[in-house]
């Protein structure tokens, strides 16, 4: 299977800041919209299970996302993405922090030019 082309896919950083962290053996992962236009395509295209493929080699099990729209932005609870986590895991992130920047190279299909895209 080939990878998406970049003139028919649009990087999440372009759209989205995002912070992270462990919790236990799970990730908590923030994405925060750049613009308030882009929040309704980050509601739209940004699914659980789109986040679930992209970290499928951390172990992550199951991804549970709940949705702010008073400050714009999506959280993600990433299970068992720690490999046990910080005290018993043997990984470089045994706190997660890295997700976050992982998460910006997310691809998502552009379709029609999202609103609110960082001009690069």
């Amino acid at each position: 299977m080939t990878e998406p082309s970049a003139s028919t896919t649009i990087r999440l950083g372009e759209l989205a800041v995002t912070r992270s962290g462990d919790k236990g053996n799970h990730v908590n992962l923030g994405v925060i919209a750049r613009r308030p236009e882009s929040y309704a395509f980050l509601v739209r295209e940004l699914t659980a299970d789109r986040i679930l493929a992209h970290f499928a080699s951390s172990g992550t099990d199951r991804v549970e996302r709940f949705e702010l729209p008073n400050v714009q932005a999506l959280n993600f609870m990433l299970y068992n993405a720690l490999d046990g986590g910080a005290g018993r895991s043997l990984r470089s992130d045994t706190q997660g922090k890295l997700f976050g920047t992982a998460a910006q190279e997310l691809r998502l299909p552009r379709g029609t030019d999202p609103p609110g895209a960082a001009s690069g």
